[in-house]
């Protein structure tokens, strides 16, 4: 195979590296298969994927091609079949970060008393890969994309409220939150995944229904609840907040209403978090203002509520699949995840399900990120 061929097949995805100031270059292929990349940004995440022809498919499923981290000289050194394509991933400024494939324990693994029964029982969960927003979503980018998909079909039934352009949008219902996905999709030139005929052929975009799906859309949706929380646990398992350092919360961590009753939220400010206490709800922070999670995930923890793609069911941990699991296929509420600026210390925690509110409903303390699959 020609340089000439192999460069042509290197492929980065812009809305994912948009820090890279130059191209990545193939500096050798060696004939025992070894693959050297430079021109990369050292310290982000990269993979090779491989495909049969030019054509595709392309996946990354072979013996040796799992993510690689790129060296201080911005260089990956990877042994790769045929036809290859070298993927750069989210570094710590951009937009989204890749969840990677694997199994996680779900589910409250501290005392069982300190949670629901519905956290319960802990299972393991394979959760495919995916990417997931690092930040909620900004008042800034919903009305972005509300403003391009304005003439194009789409209806909410909540404008969409915010604290400030670089606060999370908040006081959307569910069903504009996956509207809002499909309208994000078709403006970045991605299929959208949600559709009002089961044969995929309607995209949803006004009114209320509950859509089917594509899960084969390489566009945006809302995640799993399985996706979420293998997601706030940052890699790391048997832990109770999103970090691995500590099981106790303060608000040096997040923003939460503190509450001294509860033995692990040590934080010697007590109250709604008194840096965005204003006076004036909702006492929202700006996405990044804390640190993230092993996963360069923000706000994992606090300040707003984040609505998930499943319908909630008190029982489901109890005959959930292995392997992806997606929730019920019925219900009446939706289940959202991760605590708001006016949550407890106990609806922190990662393992916390959030059952109070139907889908139809604009609440204050209510956001959301979105996910994409990855490898589409």
């Amino acid at each position: 195979m020609s340089k000439q061929l192999l460069a042509i097949l290197i492929v980065f995805l812009s809305l994912v590296i948009p820090s890279f100031s130059q191209a990545p270059v193939i500096s050798s292929f060696s004939q025992n298969g070894e693959l050297v990349c430079t021109n990369l940004q050292p310290g982000t995440l990269a993979f090779v994927e491989w495909a049969p022809s030019v054509e595709g498919p392309w996946t990354n499923t072979w013996a040796g091609l799992n993510a690689v981290t790129v060296d201080a000289e911005g260089t990956i050194r990877v042994s790769v079949p045929m036809f290859y394509r070298v993927l750069g991933v989210a570094h710590q400024t951009n937009t989204v970060v890749l969840i990677p494939p694997g199994s996680f324990t779900m589910g409250n693994c501290m005392d069982p008393g300190e949670g629901w029964d519905d956290e319960l029982p802990v299972h393991s969960v394979y959760v495919s890969a995916f990417y997931m927003d690092r930040y909620e979503v900004t008042k800034a980018l919903w009305d972005e994309v509300k403003g391009w998909n304005g003439g194009n079909g789409y209806s909410y039934d909540y404008a969409g409220s915010g604290k400030a352009a670089n606060h999370p949008v908040h006081s959307i219902n569910w069903y504009d939150a996956v509207k809002w996905c499909n309208a994000r999709s078709q403006k970045e030139g991605f299929a959208p995944c949600y559709y009002t005929d089961a044969a995929l052929t309607v995209i949803y975009k006004t009114g209320q229904v509950a859509p089917y799906v594509n899960w084969n859309a390489n566009g945006y949706r809302l995640p799993t609840e399985a996706e979420w929380e293998k997601a706030a646990r940052g890699g790391v398992a048997g832990h109770r907040f999103p970090w691995s350092d500590t099981d106790t919360i303060q608000h040096s961590r997040g923003n939460y209403e503190s509450v001294v009753h509860y033995s692990y939220d040590t934080s010697p400010t007590r109250g709604f978090h008194p840096t965005f206490n204003d006076g004036v709800e909702p006492y929202s922070s700006p996405v990044g203002y804390f640190a993230a999670n092993g996963y360069g995930l923000y706000d994992m923890a606090g300040n707003m509520w984040e609505w998930c793609w499943d319908w909630y069911s008190s029982s489901y941990y109890s005959s959930s699949p292995g392997t992806d699991p997606r929730g019920p296929s019925t219900g009446s509420i939706r289940a959202f995840r991760g605590g708001a600026w006016n949550s407890s210390t106990r609806c922190c925690r990662v393992a916390e399900r959030d059952c109070d509110a139907p889908p139809s409903g604009g609440y204050l303390p209510c956001g959301f990120r979105s996910v994409r699959a990855a490898g589409q």
